[in-house]
């Protein structure tokens, strides 16, 4: 299992309309109510899907949209479905998006997204290659396309992927982070280091990044800098399996070992395959 350095959605998009007339408070109750509907499909509300998918769904069957709005307005409630983990739904919303403009790169990545989380690898590199296509400075295609091809194993690509979203968005520190994560994996301990540490001045209270940092400094036989790293990781996501796991073996390195097999036996307790994950990261 991958433990995700990243999931990268477009932004919810706003819906451009054209006002006739007075401002919104000079309008009826229902205008008012459809005004409405527009702010939170737009996202003025972002803590709460639900209220996004209502003002969607509103906007949509209002029969007011025209082709290019309802564009936007499906993407934006596939990306509401999308964080309810609903990804089907989401990708029946995508759907029709592309359906209504198929030169719309976003929704390619944000179907691709979808695809990743139900583990259809492969559908979704085919959108974030199609997204890429039509936008080649896209850097959130990418990032997600260098994900996935890290859930498949693939980590050159993976790499290649990341690099080209470092060059296009800096200063995005999901990349720093994938990227890391994706070294420490293939040995290349010493840049791996170099991300994590430049994931962690960008974006420094984000879980997996000490988790990267962590299975780095593991692989360089830095226990104490591993535990430290595995640490703070636990402290924004005490459940991370990876990190309990990457724990537990520095602390049976360093001679604790009730402290270690509590680690371990805590996080194969949460990912029955957390075993074979080190396994293959090349470590045991």
């Amino acid at each position: 299992m991958y433990y995700g350095r990243g999931v990268v959605r477009g932004m919810a998009s706003a819906l451009v309309l054209l006002f006739l007339g007075g401002g919104v408070g000079a309008q009826r109750p229902a205008q008012k109510a459809w005004f409405r509907s527009i702010e939170l499909c737009n996202g003025v509300d972002r803590t709460v899907p639900d209220i996004q998918i209502g003002g969607c769904t509103a906007f949509i069957d209002s029969g007011k949209g025209t082709p290019q709005t309802l564009v936007i307005a499906y993407n934006n409630r596939g990306n509401a479905y999308s964080a309810k983990g609903e990804y089907d739904r989401a990708v029946q919303d995508y759907d029709q998006s592309i359906k209504l403009n198929p030169n719309y790169a976003q929704a390619f990545n944000n179907r691709g997204v979808a695809y990743q989380k139900k583990g259809e690898y492969d559908r979704a590199i085919e959108d974030f290659d199609e997204s890429i296509k039509l936008n080649p400075n896209y850097a959130n295609a990418f990032a997600n396309r260098a994900q996935t091809y890290l859930n498949k194993g693939e980590y050159e690509r993976a790499a290649r992927d990341y690099d080209e979203a470092i060059r296009l968005k800096p200063k995005l520190g999901a990349v720093w982070s994938g990227r890391c994560w994706t070294r420490a994996i293939t040995g290349e301990l010493q840049a791996a280091l170099a991300d994590c540490d430049e994931a962690i001045r960008l974006e420094p209270n984000v879980a997996a990044t000490f988790d990267s940092r962590g299975l780095t400094y593991l692989k360089m036989g830095q226990w104490d800098s591993a535990i430290d790293d595995y640490n703070k990781a636990l402290q924004f996501d005490p459940k991370l399996a990876s990190s309990l796991y990457g724990r537990g073996l520095a602390k049976l390195k360093k001679g604790d070992t009730t402290g270690g097999n509590a680690d371990i036996a805590a996080a194969r307790a949460i990912d029955a395959n957390i075993v074979g994950d080190f396994t293959r990261y090349g470590v045991q």
